[in-house]
């Protein structure tokens, strides 16, 4: 009886030993199991902590969690604010700076009071579209297309990214699913909820963000449509353009082939081809202005009211711009001419090598007003064209004219034989102008078409006058207007000559008669002096 009943405990407890050996396995191996998927849940919840949309909702979540816990200090504040003992007013005072330190903090996160995706979720926000009016403008309308794309794609990556989301937190709540099952306690029970609610919050987000992202594409797509509508009016519009101005330009080039035709003369070519220029640039203008401005009424109102004030400041621009039209349709300068400016008592003498909208270019040259006055030349000076208007210019090869009256005084004393000193200088002058004559002859006749000329005698003309140092013969000879130097100097040489060779001429220059007793001394200056007259001063 006993071995039977030792028997029957050994048995028992060899049963208990072995369901305990059991039960023990079966828990090793859920605790195994439950830790394989806990890992799984740390490296979701590591590879969504960074996540745009999870990181709002966790703000979100918080500052519910602070509005909780600021309204329990805002109850206790109440209950401790009426005590008067020493523990409740250090109480009262840790509440209420807490409760300072938490509204500082609910301050911070009041973006996320109502909800944690209205930022995410609002609709792509499209830049007003300016219509293309011009063919720059196609730049930034290219970059307009660019943009709001790169936005649509950028509205579509967030979406993605919370797709992203939403499936690696299905995945969580299914691991959290399977640890509920192997180990049903209220801890991973509130763990799954808490996953749910996160899943119905960003699946409620992701529905409303795809309404809005189907709005926008198509919003976007309509917009895109327009603008490539306009580049490609623009682009046909500005070929036209092209074309037109193109023609334009032709028509230009024919007109200089036909003026090089049939204009000789170089300067009036030159002229010419000036205005062609001028008239083919403004006409380009016009073509522009009035393809790309829409509104040219109100341009031309605005610059009428405008008119008077840059009238006053721009007034020489204006002035000069005038004088460029009379000189270029008046023909009273054209480039070669050779002018003479006086400009503040001064006289600068040289050709026109250029006519421009606002100014005469001239390049000076050796002349008697360099001879006697400036000592230097080759200067080039700008002669605003507004100054035809105020100033003296003098244009000495005006029309066909090429030839200028010049002038040389020659003194002898008053023993010499005056007449044939006179016949002298006739002959001389006579001789080396002749040919400046018969030019200066022919010129004015073809002037007499324009001009009233009266006085048309080219001849050299000799004049003789009783000066206080001596007999003075003026003689009067029609020169080349380029190089009146040249010949002056060619017949001051051989009037000098003419008169050393003859016994009763004697040359008059500036001495002193001193009677000494019987003895009378003629003391000559150590230098010659040629006095100048007026008439000969305003020659160059």
């Amino acid at each position: 009886m006993i071995k039977n009943i030792i028997f029957g405990l050994v048995a028992l407890v060899s049963f208990l030993v072995a369901e305990v050996n059991a039960t023990t396995a079966v828990n090793f191996e859920n605790s195994y199991k439950i830790e394989a998927l806990k890992k799984k849940i740390s490296l979701i919840d590591d590879a969504i902590k960074d996540n745009l949309w999870f990181k709002r909702y966790e703000n979100y979540i918080t500052y519910q969690k602070l509005a909780e816990e600021l309204a329990i200090v805002n109850s206790e504040v109440k209950n401790y604010k009426s005590k008067k003992d020493k523990t409740s007013k250090e109480r009262y005072d840790k509440l209420s700076d807490k409760k300072e330190l938490l509204e500082k903090q609910l301050e911070l996160l009041g973006e996320f009071q109502n909800s944690p995706f209205a930022k995410l979720i609002e609709p792509l926000e499209i830049p007003m579209y300016q219509r293309i009016s011009n063919p720059l403008a196609i730049i930034s309308a290219f970059s307009y297309i660019k943009q709001i794309k790169q936005d649509n794609d950028a509205y579509k990556t967030k979406i993605e990214r919370l797709s992203v989301l939403l499936e690696k937190l299905s995945e969580k709540q299914e691991l959290q699913t399977s640890i509920t099952q192997i180990e049903p306690t209220k801890e991973n029970e509130e763990a799954y909820n808490e996953t749910q609610q996160e899943i119905d919050a960003f699946r409620s987000a992701m529905e409303i963000a795809n309404t809005t992202y189907n709005l926008s594409a198509k919003k976007v797509e309509e917009v895109t449509i327009r603008v490539n509508q306009d580049i490609s009016a623009q682009i046909k519009r500005a070929f036209i353009i092209g074309i037109v101005i193109v023609i334009v330009i032709v028509i230009s080039l024919l007109f200089k082939l036909g003026a090089k035709k049939y204009i000789e003369d170089n300067e009036r070519f030159y002229m010419a081809n000036k205005v062609i220029n001028f008239v083919n640039f403004t006409l380009i203008i016009f073509i522009l202005l009035f393809s790309y401005i829409d509104n040219v009424a109100y341009i031309v109102t605005v610059l009428g009211f405008a008119s008077a004030g840059i009238a006053i400041a721009m007034k020489d621009w204006f002035m000069s711009i005038l004088g460029w039209t009379v000189i270029t349709f008046g023909g009273s300068f054209h480039v070669g001419d050779r002018l003479m400016v006086l400009k503040d008592g001064i006289r600068y003498v040289g050709d026109i090598i250029d006519i421009s909208l606002l100014r005469m270019t001239i390049l000076e040259d050796i002349t008697l007003t360099t001879y006697q006055e400036n000592r230097r030349s080759g200067r080039v000076v700008f002669i605003p064209n507004n100054y035809i208007f105020t100033t003296l210019i003098s244009n000495y090869t005006h029309g066909t004219l090429r030839t200028v009256w010049d002038g040389i005084d020659v003194f002898i004393t008053f023993d010499s034989n005056h007449k044939k000193a006179t016949h002298l200088v006739r002959e001389i002058v006579k001789k080396y102008s002749k040919g400046y004559t018969d030019i200066a002859r022919k010129q004015l006749n073809k002037l007499r078409s324009q001009y009233s000329l009266k006085n048309t005698n080219v001849e050299p003309r000799i004049f003789s006058f009783i000066e206080p140092q001596g007999f003075c013969i003026s003689a009067w000879y029609m020169t080349n207007a380029y190089a009146t130097l040249t010949l002056r100097s060619t017949i001051s040489a051989e009037i000098i000559d003419a008169f050393n060779a003859e016994d009763d001429i004697k040359i008059a220059y500036p001495t002193q008669n001193i009677n000494m007793g019987s003895q009378k001394k003629v003391i000559a200056p150590t230098f010659l002096e040629v006095p100048k007259s007026d008439s000969e001063k305003s020659l160059f």
